[in-house]
């Protein structure tokens, strides 16, 4: 297995543009994450659905492509998301979801990243909360609840879900508008802190263009957004996520991670969150899901 294996949704990205336009794109959440890593030239597997179809053929192409090796439940057809933006690039979503993996295996990875509907939407859910719990004792675990209201309805139906997931992870990226959805009577600040003290050693929330926060045990950093030209928001957050996973591979936290985690600096945090922010950057400044480069992050 490789050092990081991703868990979650691999699908076709129907998007629908403003101005009348559709483009179809090979994405996921889950996707997204792999690609971002094996862009990065860290050594991923992805553990995903995908049909025996010409949409999943598209599907492992790109990932391919990204080396990204996949572990594939091959069901009847590949998932579909039908994402429409508004006149600023914001994404909304419609799915047709098919999520019944067999059983998963990590196998020796460092790092289990999950999260999106994948880690919500049943049958499927039961299926990475196991992976997750049996993977604990010595994988570094990442999640993301990336959630899609289109697709999950109630947020009570999944909050027990989303609290299990963040108390077994270590560190948890979330979203303002992913939290102002589980919890809208709430500040998202006061959210991330509760998390925090329940389990993961970093909980980051991002915020679009005005930056991010990543909570923890002394405190709350804080970065700003990278300045672009929004072409549309599909895939930032998942670019995002996964420059957090390889920032932390690069410096030596897929070794005894747990433990080093509880003592990170606040410098390596800011470098963190700055990395993770010019790399969504990157992807927010052209259509689709395009997570950049190792050499497109590269600062002269």
């Amino acid at each position: 297995m490789s050092r990081v294996a991703v868990i979650g949704e691999a699908l076709v990205d129907i998007v629908l543009g403003a101005d009348g336009s559709a483009r179809v794109t090979p994405g996921g959440s889950a996707a997204n994450v792999a690609v971002t890593l094996g862009r990065q030239g860290v050594k991923v597997t992805l553990l995903t659905c995908v049909g025996a179809d010409e949409a999943g053929a598209s599907v492992r192409a790109w990932l391919a492509g990204s080396h990204v090796s996949v572990s594939p439940s091959v069901r009847d057809r590949t998932s579909t998301a039908v994402a429409s933006l508004d006149s600023s690039g914001s994404a909304t979503y419609t799915f047709d979801m098919v999520w019944d993996p067999d059983p998963l295996d990590v196998g020796d990875a460092a790092v289990v990243h999950v999260g999106s509907v994948a880690a919500l939407l049943a049958p499927g859910a039961d299926r990475v909360l196991a992976a997750v719990r049996a993977a604990r004792p010595t994988a570094l675990i990442t999640y993301d609840p990336n959630v899609r209201p289109a697709l999950l309805g109630d947020p009570a139906d999944h909050l027990a879900r989303v609290e299990d997931l963040v108390a077994l992870a270590d560190v948890v990226k979330v979203s303002d508008e992913d939290l102002r959805w589980l919890y809208p009577a709430d500040a998202a600040i006061e959210v991330a802190t509760r998390w925090q003290r329940n389990g993961p050693a970093i909980v980051v929330v991002t915020r679009g263009a005005d930056g991010a926060d990543a909570i923890m045990a002394d405190g709350v950093r804080h970065v700003v957004g990278s300045p672009v030209t929004v072409v549309d928001t599909v895939g930032a957050g998942d670019t995002f996520m996964g420059t957090i996973i390889a920032f932390l591979l690069a410096r030596g936290f897929g070794t005894d991670a747990r433990r080093r985690l509880t003592s990170v600096t606040p410098a390596d945090v800011h470098a963190m969150l700055a990395e993770s922010a010019r790399a969504a950057a990157v992807t927010v400044s052209r259509p689709g899901a395009d997570p950049p480069w190792a050499a497109e992050l590269v600062v002269a």
